[in-house]
Order: C-alpha cells, then sequence, then structure tokens
C-alpha cells in the first residue's frame, strides 16, 4: 500500500500529512504524542490500510513538516484543536475515527467534548480524561513527580539547550528509558532525530507545554461517544489509577489495561492494539 504524502492549508497553517487506504473507506485520523510525528504510528498504518480504513496521520502543529507559528499561545488547545477540525473537514464530510496518544489524546479528548458531531468513535492511548488529569496533577504528589519534567520546559531557551545536547541524548533517553527493552531501535531514533532537527522544532514541540498554563478546562459532562482507553501500565509518566477514573467519564467506554506495556504500547504491542481498535471499530455497525 502506497503512502501518499500531503500538505493541506488548514486553520492558517499547513499541516504535513501521510495519507494511505480506501478514499471511500472510514477516515480513521492518528494523533501523535511528544516527542513524535507521524511516525509514530508506522506500525498502525500497513494494518488499517489493508482493513480498508482511509488513513491519516498528521504532523501536528510545531512538528517535523508542518507549520511552526511563533508564540507560545499558537500552542494553545483551541488551536491545536481548530487545525484538526479544520483536516476533517478538508478531508469529508463524514464522521471520522479519531485515535490519539500522549499530547494527541490531549487534543483526542477535547474534539470529543466540543465537537462530537465529527467523530464516531474515539480511541486513547495513555493519556487521562482532561478533568481527572488536572484534578491528579493537583493533588498527587507522585503525579506531580512524574510531570515535573512538564515545569522544567516552562523555563524560556534552556528546555532547547538541553534537549538539543549531545545528539538530543535527553529525547532520545525519554524513549529508550521509559519503554520496554527493543521498542525504539537504532533506525527508529535516526528517523527521529531528522524530524527533531528540523528549523525551530524543538521550541514549537516544548511549546505544546508551556502553553499549557493558557489553556481552559473543555467542557464538562460525560464523554457521549463511544470511546476505547487503551493503557499501559507500566507508563513512568502517569497514573495508572487516572484510567479507570477517566473511563467513568464516559457513557459508553471500554477500558483496556495492557499489563506488560508502558506509555508506548501501540509501539511495543501494535498487533494488540491494531486489534482492539479494529474490533471496537467494527463490533458496532458504523455509519460513515
Amino acid at each position: 500500500m502506497n503512502r501518499e504524502e500531503h500538505y493541506h492549508r488548514v486553520n492558517g497553517i499547513t499541516l504535513h500529512t501521510i495519507e494511505t487506504g480506501d478514499r471511500g473507506g472510514i477516515h480513521i485520523i492518528f494523533l501523535h504524542g511528544f516527542p513524535e510525528f507521524w511516525y509514530g504510528w508506522k506500525n498502525q498504518i500497513p494494518f488499517f490500510a489493508e482493513k480498508g480504513y482511509r488513513v491519516i496521520i498528521p504532523d501536528q502543529r510545531g512538528y517535523n513538516l508542518s507549520s511552526k507559528p511563533s508564540g507560545i499561545k499558537s500552542y494553545c488547545l483551541h488551536n491545536l484543536c481548530s487545525d484538526i477540525v479544520a483536516l476533517i473537514h478538508k478531508l469529508t464530510d463524514k464522521k471520522v475515527v479519531i485515535v490519539g496518544h500522549d499530547w494527541g489524546g490531549v487534543v483526542a479528548w477535547r474534539l470529543a467534548l466540543h465537537h462530537p458531531q465529527l467523530i464516531h468513535h474515539l480511541v486513547i492511548v495513555n493519556m487521562p480524561h482532561p478533568e481527572v488529569f488536572n484534578r491528579t496533577l493537583k493533588t498527587n504528589p507522585i503525579q506531580m513527580l512524574r510531570s515535573s519534567y512538564a515545569g522544567f520546559f516552562q523555563l524560556p531557551y534552556l528546555p532547547e539547550l538541553v534537549t538539543r545536547a549531545f545528539g538530543f541524548a535527553l529525547l532520545q533517553r525519554s524513549l529508550l528509558k521509559t519503554s520496554n527493552t527493543g521498542t525504539f531501535l537504532k533506525e527508529d531514533i535516526a528517523v527521529y532525530k531528522k524530524a527533531w532537527q528540523q528549523p525551530y522544532a524543538l521550541t514549537a514541540m516544548i511549546n505544546w507545554y508551556r502553553a499549557y498554563k493558557y489553556n481552559t478546562l473543555p467542557t464538562t459532562g460525560p464523554v457521549q461517544l463511544p470511546v476505547l482507553l487503551i493503557w499501559g501500565r507500566k507508563d513512568q509518566f502517569l497514573l495508572s489509577e487516572m484510567a479507570a477514573q477517566s473511563i467513568s467519564k464516559c457513557i459508553n467506554g471500554h477500558l483496556e489495561i495492557v499489563e506488560a506495556a508502558t506509555h508506548w504500547v501501540h509501539h511495543e504491542y501494535p498487533h494488540l492494539v491494531n486489534g482492539l481498535i479494529n474490533d471496537f471499530i467494527t463490533k458496532q455497525d458504523v455509519k460513515h
């Protein structure tokens, strides 16, 4: 299946996407987190294309080959979500499946809360519901400690210097030391480094964290959409207790805990994750 490379002008910026699969199939949009880009979903691309989906994976704003607008507030969630809303409208007039991991999961939750009419299935990988995360971050010292790196990212200039030092050693470590052995190969790291080397990319990526203080909590209330939450139990960044709390915020939610997996479960157990997502979508009569 050939991968198509596209550049879409949306919401005042350009989003670089990788697309493949049946143009008439259900559109499934994968949203990556930090410090990845479209390549983070490489293990999902062939599976879903072969199943007849139309697979779309954007480099989100600030990452790899997509636009990197200046200013911290350019990376507020309102703008990040508006990018994907505009991309959906440009690609299809049908409802889509949204799959989000890490920061991509943050965007995905908010899309479900603010734009549910665009989505028929929501899949979240290792990212809690925003209300649950906000409460836990304020009240749980262990989660505060695990998220302390985000506080470092609030500083000007220094985070860029530190993350770039010694051939992006810190970012490389953030992948290798928090995943199961053998998850990220040398070839994978080389591909990531090429994306991190893009002009202004590090500042733009870190600005997602810097903009956090400007974000407002999304609309409260239960998520009405069908939701699948996949969670690697050994996540070193996020407390697993937030998974069940998050699914309790969903009217039609299903939680799958992968005991041996980390934050990078879609890399570590791609066949399992792909099967869970496909079964979740197909077990209901999807009108697209």
